[in-house]
C-alpha cells in the first residue's frame, strides 16, 4: 500500500462500503482499543517521569552550584579566630555573593536527624561551618583553596562538586529512561496493532476473496483495515491519555519544594506534550496496519 496525498485523503474521508470489510466489534476491536489506551496511559507516566527528572536535575545542579561550604577544623581556642580569618578571605574573593558562619543552633539542627535534638556540641569536636552563596559567574575553587591553605590552615572548602555530579547524572539517566520507556510503549502499540490486524485479516479471508472476485484491489481492501485500526488506536489512546493526565494531576505536588516522589508531573507547556500521544499512536497504528495488511494480502489466495 503506497502512501500519497490521495491515499491520506481517502483514509480521512473513509468509505462506507470498504469499512464493512472490517468487523466493527469483536476481539480485534477490543484488543486494539484496550492496548492503545493502556499503552497511552503508561506513556503519560513515562513522559511525566522524564520531564520531572529533567527539572530535578536542573534544580539540583543549580542549587548545589550556587552554594559551597567551608569547615573550620581547628582546636577550640583557634576556631573563632580562623572562622573570622576565613570570612575575611571570602569577602575579598570574586564570585562570592555572601558568606556567614552557622550558629550553634543551626549546626545542631543539621545534626539532629542523626544524633537527636539534645546533642551537646561543646562535648564533641564539631567543626564550625561557613555557608557560601556563589554568584552566577561562580568562583575559582582552586585559587580559594590555595588562599585558605596559606591564611587559614584549618579551613576545608567543599564546593559540593562530588555531591552534585552523581545526583545530576542520576536524574539525567532517569530522564533518558523515561523517554526510552515511551519509545518501548509505542513499539508495544505497533506490535499489538499488527497482531490485531493480522487476526482480523485472517478472520475475514473469505470476505477478502469475494472482494477480489468482484474487482476490489488489494489497496482498496488494505485501506479499509488501515482506516478502521487507525481510528481505534486514536480513540483508545485518547481515552488513555485523558485518564493518565487526570491521574498525574491528582498526584501530590510537594508544595514549593517538591522532591523526587512528589514532583512527578507536568508544568506549564509540558501539559501539552501528552496531547500528542493520540496522534503518535494513530500514526504508529497506521504504519503497522499498512505493513500487516500488505503482507497478509500477499499470502491470502
Amino acid at each position: 500500500m503506497r502512501f500519497d496525498l490521495h491515499t491520506l485523503r481517502a483514509l480521512l474521508q473513509g468509505d462506507r462500503q470498504a469499512d464493512r470489510v472490517v468487523p466493527p466489534t469483536g476481539f480485534t476491536a477490543q484488543l486494539t482499543l484496550f492496548a492503545s489506551g493502556a499503552m497511552a496511559f503508561l506513556a503519560v507516566f513515562a513522559l511525566a517521569l522524564s520531564l520531572a527528572s529533567g527539572r530535578l536535575a536542573q534544580r539540583w545542579g543549580d542549587e548545589l552550584a550556587r552554594t559551597a561550604t567551608i569547615r573550620i577544623v581547628a582546636p577550640e581556642d583557634q576556631r573563632a579566630i580562623q572562622t573570622t580569618a576565613a570570612l575575611e578571605v571570602l569577602s575579598t574573593t570574586p564570585g562570592i555573593a555572601s558568606a556567614r558562619a552557622l550558629t550553634d543552633e543551626e549546626q545542631q539542627a543539621l545534626l539532629a536527624p542523626w544524633f537527636g535534638q539534645d546533642l551537646p556540641l561543646d562535648a564533641l569536636p564539631v567543626p564550625r561551618l561557613i555557608e557560601i552563596v556563589v554568584t552566577r559567574d561562580g568562583f575559582d575553587a582552586t585559587g580559594l583553596r590555595l588562599r585558605l591553605a596559606a591564611e587559614v590552615p584549618g579551613a576545608v572548602l567543599d564546593d559540593h562538586g562530588r555531591w552534585r555530579a552523581p545526583l545530576v547524572s542520576a536524574a539525567q539517566r532517569l530522564r533518558i529512561l523515561g523517554w526510552a520507556a515511551a519509545l518501548l510503549i509505542l513499539g508495544a502499540v505497533a506490535a499489538m496493532v499488527t497482531l490485531a490486524a493480522n487476526a482480523a485479516l485472517a478472520a475475514n479471508a473469505q470476505v477478502v476473496a469475494v472482494l477480489r472476485l468482484v474487482g476490489a484491489t488489494d489497496s482498496y481492501i488494505a485501506q479499509a483495515f488501515v482506516r478502521r485500526f487507525t481510528l481505534r488506536a486514536l480513540i483508545g489512546s485518547g481515552v488513555g491519555v485523558v485518564i493518565g493526565l487526570l491521574a498525574v494531576w491528582l498526584l501530590p505536588t510537594g508544595g514549593d519544594t517538591p522532591g523526587f516522589l512528589t514532583g512527578i508531573g507536568f508544568q506549564g507547556a509540558g501539559w501539552l506534550v501528552p496531547l500528542l500521544l493520540p496522534l503518535i499512536c494513530a500514526a504508529v497504528a497506521l504504519i503497522a496496519t499498512a505493513y500487516a495488511a500488505s503482507r497478509a494480502l500477499r499470502t491470502l489466495t
